[in-house]
C-alpha cells in the first residue's frame, strides 16, 4: 500500500511538471492543448474511496489552475473527470475488482478497455474545461474544434506515455 501511495505521489509530481514545465507553453494555434496531466485522476487506484478522489482531483486541478493562472476551470474538469470515473468503473469492472487497489493502465486491463477509459475521459475534461473556459455559445465552433484537437493531441501523448511505461500482466477485463 505504502509502495502504491509514493508511487502515485511521484506520478503526479512528474506530470504536474510536465504539464507546467514542458506543456504550458506548446500549441497548435490556441487550438490543440495537451493536458496529460488527467492521468493523476484516471490512473489513480481502483478501491481509492470517493471522497479521496474528489478532493485529490480538486486538488489537481487546483495545482494546474496556480500555473495557469485561472480561476477554478480545471478544477471543475477535474472534478467532473473524477465523477466520470466512478460511473464507467462501476459499470465496467466486476464488484470484487473495484474493491482492489490494481492501478487501471493498459498492460492490466487490455488495451480496449484502456482506450476507452481514455478516450472518454479526455474527452468528458476537455469539454467541461473549455466550455467553462469560453461561456458562450458565440464562437461555438472554435470551441467544438478546440475540444476535438485538444482531446486527440492528448489522448495521443497519453498513450505514448502509456506505452512507454507499459508493463504487462494478468488482465482483469477481456
Amino acid at each position: 500500500m505504502a509502495k502504491i501511495i509514493i508511487f502515485n505521489i511521484i506520478r503526479y509530481v512528474i506530470l504536474i511538471i510536465v504539464q507546467v514545465a514542458l506543456l504550458k507553453n506548446i500549441g497548435y494555434y490556441n487550438m490543440a492543448v495537451a493536458f496529460p496531466y488527467v492521468l493523476i485522476i484516471l490512473l489513480l487506484p481502483i478501491g481509492i474511496s470517493n471522497f479521496v478522489l474528489f478532493v485529490l482531483a480538486l486538488l489537481t486541478g487546483l495545482s494546474i489552475d496556480a500555473f495557469y493562472d485561472s480561476i477554478g476551470i480545471h478544477a471543475a474538469a477535474c472534478v467532473a473527470l473524477a465523477f466520470f470515473r466512478i460511473f464507467f468503473h462501476n459499470i465496467t469492472i466486476e464488484l470484487d475488482d473495484q474493491a482492489s487497489f490494481i492501478t487501471p493502465s493498459w498492460g492490466i486491463m487490455g488495451f480496449k478497455w484502456f482506450s476507452t477509459y481514455i478516450l472518454f475521459g479526455v474527452i468528458i475534461h476537455h469539454l467541461i474545461l473549455f466550455l467553462i473556459e469560453a461561456f458562450t455559445f458565440s464562437n461555438f465552433i472554435q470551441t467544438l474544434m478546440s475540444i476535438i484537437l485538444s482531446s486527440l493531441f492528448t489522448i495521443l501523448i497519453i498513450l505514448v506515455i502509456s506505452l512507454l511505461t507499459y508493463q504487462k500482466k494478468s488482465r482483469i477485463i477481456n
